[in-house]
């Protein structure tokens, strides 16, 4: 069976859909239903999975019923054995893993994940697109589709491959973001409360307004600033790639792909900082926040570098030592001041270091701090 493409117009919407779920967390069903009606299933799910551990630390659905969720979990040995085959055979992120295509019709016979959860609802093929992929964690959106769809299309396996950019932006950015709504009335409160800089810009780059954290940056000389009235980054590869973001952002947020995720703004040997752009020239949400805005310029502040020690410590199951390690490294320490600073020797540190690296499935130490400071989303700041 196929399916019509959705128009641009169509898309657009749907993608708008998905970015004002950063807004509003709650918004992720009804997401996840337009993307359902969008590839033509009934079924999906938006996860972050502990390989480890077998268990979902971060789930959202749609078309799935309270039992049948339960029922799936029982059976994430089984999902997590195959799709950790899957990912390891593969370079790319960007092939999902379909069961008509990849799966032999002999181990779906006798599969009981197959046999107990997916064939009693009627699900005839289900497909996998990877977000994020460690050795340890992976993210993925599940699409499943019932009888009579068939096997999934080629035209939907080209439509989830459009989707992918901006979940893994709306995913970066607002996983843990724990800020609700934003009511258009109470925006300046609700940023000012972030620990982020935040910058909302017009399609020129000229910033329409700065919360505390971001103010405070631009007066004490970092990596960012305002130049002939627009904002600018001092590091000339990270403005690019920043200016390029918002020119997006502003002509069509459809095209935007990876530009302007992780941006990191300084140089390597100097404490990363790093800037999320989202869209913001569309959606009901988005649109409402600030007349003329195209995009918020999300940058990390010093105390995140710090948050992204914790939260990566905790994802990735690392030690004490093993956390006191990379939270040096994201403050910008080499690995011989972080060996100084915590008086242990500099075989210890590289132990460390590389206990680090199997956990977490990076090679080197840039992949490390991007990794870390990317799955840290801005979060409320303790002060008033």
């Amino acid at each position: 069976m196929t399916m019509a493409s959705p128009s641009e117009r169509a898309l657009s919407a749907l993608i708008g859909s998905v970015y004002d779920c950063v807004l509003d967390p709650s918004r992720w069903e009804q997401a996840l239903a337009d993307i359902a009606l969008a590839l033509g299933c009934e079924k999906a799910i938006l996860s972050l999975n502990d390989l480890g551990h077998d268990r979902v630390l971060i789930k959202k659905s749609f078309g799935w019923e309270p039992y049948w969720l339960g029922l799936r979990e029982t059976h994430l040995p089984e999902i997590h054995s195959a799709v950790s085959e899957w990912l390891l055979r593969k370079a790319s992120l960007e092939e999902p893993f379909i069961a008509s295509r990849h799966i032999p019709a002999s181990y779906m016979e006798v599969s009981p994940y197959v046999r107990e959860c997916l064939s009693p609802q009627g699900i005839v093929d289900i497909a996998h697109f990877f977000l994020i992929s460690t050795p340890t964690h992976f993210s993925e959106l599940v699409l499943g589709w019932q009888d009579p769809h068939g096997a999934m299309t080629e035209g939907e396996v080209e439509l989830g491959a459009l989707l992918l950019p901006h979940l893994r932006r709306a995913v970066t950015i607002s996983n843990v973001l724990d800020i609700g709504t934003i009511e258009r009335t109470r925006m300046a409160e609700t940023f000012d409360a972030l620990r982020y800089g935040v910058m909302l810009t017009n399609g020129r780059g000229a910033v329409l307004h700065a919360n505390r954290s971001a103010e405070r940056m631009l007066r004490n000389g970092s990596p960012i600033g305002i130049l002939g009235g627009t904002l600018h980054a001092k590091y000339r590869a990270a403005n690019n790639e920043l200016s390029k973001a918002i020119f997006l952002a502003a002509q069509d947020e459809s095209k935007i792909g990876e530009a302007g995720i992780a941006i990191r703004l300084t140089e390597i040997g100097v404490r990363p900082v790093y800037a999320h752009v989202l869209p913001l020239a569309r959606g009901d949400i988005r649109t409402q926040l600030q007349p003329e805005a195209v995009a918020a310029v999300f940058i990390d502040a010093a105390p995140a570098t710090q948050a992204g020690a914790d939260f990566t410590a905790a994802a990735f199951g690392l030690t004490e030592a093993e956390a006191r390690v990379i939270s040096n490294l994201l403050a910008g320490r080499t690995l011989f001041e972080t060996a100084a600073d915590l008086g242990i020797a500099r075989t210890t540190a590289r132990t460390h270091l590389s206990n680090i690296f199997q956990k977490t499935g990076v090679s080197r130490q840039a992949e490390l701090v991007r990794l870390a400071m990317q799955a840290v989303p801005p979060s409320r700041c303790s002060d008033s």
